[in-house]
């Protein structure tokens, strides 16, 4: 039996949007019955080993979404070999991520808001805003999980 699809949800710091990706698709993934390993990170390592933000996690539980056991980290050089899908929330970290993920593992990143129809074109960090900014990341990551899982199930 083939191991389930493998899906890596990178933004800057891993405290804000990819963890609440994390949770989300966990969430949506579970409610379908699409078996797949989820897990995020960050391009850099500012809060490694810290539980997402306080007001990500208030957003996200206000939703039913469920952080517990998430904590912080780096993208590590052997997720780009371990995971299926490197999906990144922003422009800037999809550089950062070009930059360091050798040739042969180039396909598997992805723009997060290309799982969507969306005006937006990256998931904007809200993290020096205020409730409504975790809000609109929020919306915008439910709407490109449906479509990331709509793909999965192709």
């Amino acid at each position: 039996m083939p191991s389930p699809v493998s899906v890596l949800f990178v933004c800057l710091g891993n405290i804000c949007r990819s963890p609440t990706a994390e949770a989300v698709f966990r969430h949506k993934a579970k409610a379908l019955g699409v078996e797949v390993h989820i897990d995020s990170a960050g391009t850099h390592g500012y809060h490694i080993g810290k539980a997402p933000d306080k007001r990500s996690q208030d957003a996200g539980t206000s939703r039913g979404y469920d952080f517990s056991g998430l904590a912080c980290r780096r993208v590590d050089d052997s997720d780009y070999e371990k995971f299926d899908y490197i999906v990144c929330m922003d422009h800037e970290n999809m550089q950062n991520l070009k930059e360091r993920c050798p040739p042969e593992h180039q396909h598997k990143l992805h723009l997060f808001l290309n799982f969507a129809d969306s005006e937006f074109d990256e998931v904007p960090d809200p993290y020096y805003g205020g409730k409504r900014g975790f809000d609109l990341v929020l919306d915008l990551i439910e709407q490109s999980s449906d479509g990331l899982l709509a793909k999965l199930r192709e």
